[in-house]
C-alpha cells in the first residue's frame, strides 16, 4: 500500500470514529448512546449476511474433506520418504 493510500485510509478511519462518537449537533455522545449505536450497526451488518444453502454447505464440506485427505496423503508420503532416506544415510 502506498503512503498516500495508507494515510487516506487512516484519515477515513479516524473521521469515521469521530463521526460515530458525535451526534448531529456536534456534541460527543454518551456511553449508552455509543453502545446503542454499536448494537444497531451490528444488527445492520448481520442482516447483510447470506447463509449458504444445504447443497452449498454439502459441497463446501466435501471440498474441505477432500483437500484435507490430499494434504494428509502428501505429508504421509513425505514423512515416509524422509524416514527411508534417514535410515539409508545413517544405516538402520
Amino acid at each position: 500500500m502506498s503512503e498516500t493510500a495508507a494515510s487516506a485510509a487512516h484519515d477515513a478511519e479516524g473521521s469515521a470514529r469521530a463521526s460515530a462518537t458525535k451526534n448531529k449537533s456536534g456534541e460527543r455522545r454518551g456511553l449508552f448512546a455509543r453502545i446503542a449505536l454499536f448494537v444497531r450497526q451490528v444488527v445492520a451488518e448481520l442482516k447483510k449476511v447470506v447463509r449458504p444453502t444445504r447443497q452449498d454447505l454439502i459441497t463446501y464440506t466435501s471440498v474441505v474433506l477432500v483437500f484435507v485427505a490430499v494434504v494428509m496423503a502428501f505429508v504421509t508420503l513425505v514423512d515416509l520418504g524422509i524416514g527411508r532416506v534417514t535410515f539409508w544415510v545413517f544405516g538402520g
